[in-house]
C-alpha cells in the first residue's frame, strides 16, 4: 500500500512539471495539420487522376 501511495505522490509531482499548450496554441497547430493534410490530399488526387488518365488512354 505504501508503493501505491508513493506512485500517487510522484505522479503528482511529476504531473505539476508539465506545461500544457495554450489555446492559441492548440488552435494553430489544429490549423497548420489541417492545412497540411488538405494539401497532400489535393496532391494525391492530382496524382490519382493523372495515372488514371494514363492508364486509359493506354488501355484504350
Amino acid at each position: 500500500m505504501d508503493k501505491l501511495i508513493s506512485y500517487f505522490k510522484l505522479s503528482k509531482i511529476e504531473l505539476g512539471k508539465v506545461i500544457f499548450p495554450l489555446k492559441i496554441q492548440v488552435k494553430n497547430a489544429f490549423l497548420t495539420v489541417a492545412l497540411v493534410v488538405t494539401v497532400i490530399t489535393l496532391f494525391l488526387a492530382l496524382v490519382d487522376a493523372t495515372m488514371s488518365f494514363s492508364i486509359s488512354s493506354i488501355l484504350g
